[in-house]
């Protein structure tokens, strides 16, 4: 909500935003209106060329203040970015999770900010500028407490001021470990409720682990700059979420496929030698399941909100080498089997035991592509069990 608060009792403390209180983003641009966290580096930002990928590294997703307050108060003065769809009804405010000590008790939005408009049948957009908003978190417990607002993880949000009724403070290291994820669409958070209910972050909080989500929507393409990034990147452990991208855009035949693979994960190594390393592959989505890409959008339903994908590619298709996510997950189980014998902190999961055909079945993909809130929540739990329980990859021995 843009909100027009009234006059407090006590006065606001404005508090500088600093690295010191945000996690999860690996950079933070000054702009000429605000601070606007991005989840790439600047050095790869400027070797990328891709418009999506531009957009999902600036959303977000997995980014939060955190800082130790008495505060019943909290503000946050924020510039979003919306998006808009040519033909489509309105999309939802970005949503705000504010969590005191774990726990979430509040939910707010900003509207208004720039608006950028796309034009999905002739991939053309517009950028429309727009006035920032405040969002306002109240009576909230005046006890010493931990405090985390989770950003808008699918809307680009440039951060102008933080005030609060009480002094703030960075939260002091609680000895968790570091979550490094890098996936796709599904890992930034696209039909999950909300910031801090995507799966990484579910998974993350039952594990009790710092959540660094490099998920870009669209973007999990073996880019050699984001396995730099990973390489560059401080992190106890990581899990790189391979192969539905690389389907849906017909990105890669096989034949560069697994070279690829290999070379992404000996970058990961450089930085990260003996970390555990988790290669997951692809969750199931039918579609794809042995129908290569590219996928294609059914603009028929756009009118009434409706969007769904459909497979384009030919099934015979694969004898050229043609990808689908049963060749990749096949491929994927290899290299790691392959690699593991000199890397032993290195690991595999079969994406369908996070989400497969029972699951399909119960909670079936809204779009043929992207989990709902449900599927995330269930994805994250399943994460938190199978990768950080002991015994797991992430599990203490």
């Amino acid at each position: 909500m843009n909100t027009e608060h009234p006059p407090s009792a006590t006065p606001l403390i404005t508090t500088p935003l600093t690295p010191a209180l945000l996690r999860g983003a690996l950079e933070l641009e000054r702009t000429d209106r605000g601070l606007l966290p991005h989840r790439l580096p600047s050095w790869a930002r400027a070797q990328n060329v891709d418009g999506q990928l531009a957009m999902a590294e600036s959303q977000p997703s997995g980014v939060r203040l955190a800082f130790r307050t008495r505060a019943t108060v909290v503000e946050l003065d924020a510039l979003p970015t919306k998006r808009a769809y040519v033909g489509v009804p309105a999309r939802p405010d970005g949503t705000y999770d504010l969590l005191v000590d774990g726990e979430l008790v509040r939910q707010g939005g900003v509207s208004g900010g720039d608006t950028l408009t796309i034009d999905m049948a002739t991939g053309t957009f517009e950028r429309t500028l727009g006035a920032p908003g405040t969002v306002r978190f109240a009576d909230l417990p005046g006890a010493m407490k931990d405090v985390e607002i989770w950003l808008p993880h699918d809307e680009t949000t440039e951060l102008l001021a933080l005030r609060t009724d009480a002094p703030v403070e960075p939260v002091p290291d609680r000895g968790r470990p570091v979550w490094l994820h890098h996936g796709s669409s599904i890992s930034h958070g696209s039909d999950a409720a909300s910031p801090s209910t995507i799966w990484p972050a579910r998974a993350a909080a039952l594990a009790g682990a710092e959540l660094i989500n490099l998920g870009f929507g669209g973007s999990a393409m073996l880019d050699p700059f984001t396995a730099r990034t990973i390489r560059d990147t401080p992190a106890d452990v990581i899990s790189v979420k391979i192969g539905i991208n690389l389907v849906n855009y017909d990105a890669m035949r096989l034949r560069a496929f697994v070279p690829a693979v290999h070379g992404f994960l000996d970058t990961i190594r450089e930085g990260h030698p003996t970390a555990p390393l988790l290669v997951v592959s692809p969750l199931l989505c039918p579609i794809h399941e042995d129908t290569p890409g590219p996928a294609a959008p059914d603009l028929s339903g756009l009118a009434d909100g409706k969007l769904t994908f459909a497979a384009m590619g030919d099934p015979a298709e694969r004898a050229q080498g043609k990808l689908t996510l049963t060749v990749i997950r096949d491929e994927l189980a290899r290299v790691v089997e392959s690699r593991a014998a000199e890397d032993p902190h290195l690991h595999h999961l079969d994406g369908r035991a996070l989400y497969g055909e029972a699951d399909f079945a119960e909670l079936p993909l809204p779009d043929g592509l992207h989990p709902d809130a449900a599927a995330h929540r269930r994805i994250g739990e399943r994460f938190a069990d199978l990768a950080f329980a002991p015994g797991g990859p992430f599990g203490k021995r």
